[in-house]
C-alpha cells in the first residue's frame, strides 16, 4: 500500500525549503518513509486493515495506532483454533474489553467448566491461539511533533540533493551536516520527538 507524504509541499515552503514540485514531493516521501520506519506505523488513516495476531496470551495489542472504532469503522475480532479450523466471533464487553489498543480477554460467559478453547481445553481469560482482526487506525490529523520532524528531514534532503560532505568555489567552503550525507537521517531529537508514536517490535502476521 502506498501511504501519501506525511506533510504538504505548502507546508515545506512555509518552512523556508525551495526546489521544483517534483523536488518537494520526492523530499517529502524520502522523509515520510524513514519515520515510518522508525515508529513502525502507518500514522495515516487506514481502513478495515485485515491482519492475523498470535493469541495465548491475557491480553492482545493492536500494531498500529490509534484505533478507530465507531458505527462506520467496526472492530471485529475471530479468535481461530490451531488444528481443528474452529472459529469464534469475539464481542466487546461480553467476551473482551478494550483499552486504547489493548483488548483484554474476559472470562467466558457460556463456558460452565474451569477450561474452554478448541476444543475446550484453554484455560478462561486467555485469547486462542491466533486472533483475526479487521480494525481501521491512524491520525485525522498528522500529529504536529511528526509533521514538525519530516518537514526538517525533508528541508535536509533539500539543502544537500546530490549527497555531498563538501562543495569548495574558489575561496568559499561548505561543509555539509553528516545526517545530510547518504540522504538525512534521523537525529537523536527527531527520534525523541517520536518516541511516543513508535511501536515495539513484535510479530504481525498479515492476511
Amino acid at each position: 500500500m502506498a501511504f501519501p507524504p506525511l506533510a504538504t509541499a505548502a507546508d515545506l515552503q512555509a518552512a523556508g525549503a525551495t526546489g521544483s514540485d517534483a523536488a518537494l514531493d520526492l523530499a517529502l516521501r524520502r522523509a515520510s518513509a524513514r519515520v515510518r520506519r522508525y515508529t513502525r506505523q502507518d500514522i495515516t488513516v487506514v481502513e478495515n486493515d485485515l491482519i492475523t495476531l498470535p493469541g495465548g496470551e491475557k491480553v492482545l495489542r493492536l500494531p498500529q495506532y490509534p484505533l478507530v472504532a465507531d458505527d462506520t469503522h467496526p472492530l471485529t475480532v475471530v479468535e481461530i483454533a490451531d488444528f481443528s479450523g474452529i472459529e469464534w466471533n469475539a464481542v466487546e464487553n461480553r467476551d473482551y474489553s478494550r483499552l486504547g489498543n489493548e483488548l483484554t480477554r474476559g472470562y467466558p460467559w457460556q463456558a460452565p467448566t474451569r477450561l474452554m478453547g478448541w476444543p475446550w481445553n484453554r484455560a478462561q481469560g486467555v485469547w486462542a491461539p491466533k486472533v483475526r482482526i479487521t480494525y481501521s487506525h491512524g491520525y485525522s490529523e498528522v500529529p504536529d511533533d511528526i509533521v514538525d520532524v519530516v518537514l526538517d528531514l525533508a528541508t535536509m534532503n533539500l539543502a544537500n540533493p546530490e549527497n555531498l560532505r563538501q562543495v569548495s568555489i574558489d575561496d568559499y567552503q561548505r561543509t555539509f551536516a553528516s545526517e545530510t550525507v547518504g540522504s538525512a537521517a534521523l537525529t537523536k531529537a527527531h527520534k525523541e520527538a517520536l518516541r511516543p508514536f513508535r511501536r515495539p517490535a513484535f510479530s504481525v502476521v498479515t492476511s
